[in-house]
């Protein structure tokens, strides 16, 4: 598993957000605090504090393209 942090600060960077991750067939949650949805899930997404920045946790350890690609949204 990789983890590493995230900026959603508008609805256009979620929509891309989800987007992206919807190309991966492996697991990617999102975290924030104690609350954990699944970040493939938009509606999850928007029941988060967007203000901070939220973890990404790849259940992958192949997840190089994905992380190259995850660049725009990084802390």
């Amino acid at each position: 598993m990789q983890v590493f942090q995230v900026n959603l600060q508008s609805i256009d960077d979620v929509k891309a957000f989800v987007q992206l991750v919807n190309e991966y067939a492996y697991d990617i949650d999102l975290a924030s605090g104690r609350y954990v949805v699944d970040a493939k899930s938009i509606m999850g997404i928007f029941s988060l504090d967007l203000t901070a920045p939220l973890d990404v946790h790849i259940h992958n350890d192949d997840a190089a393209d994905l992380i190259a690609r995850m660049k725009p949204f990084f802390a």
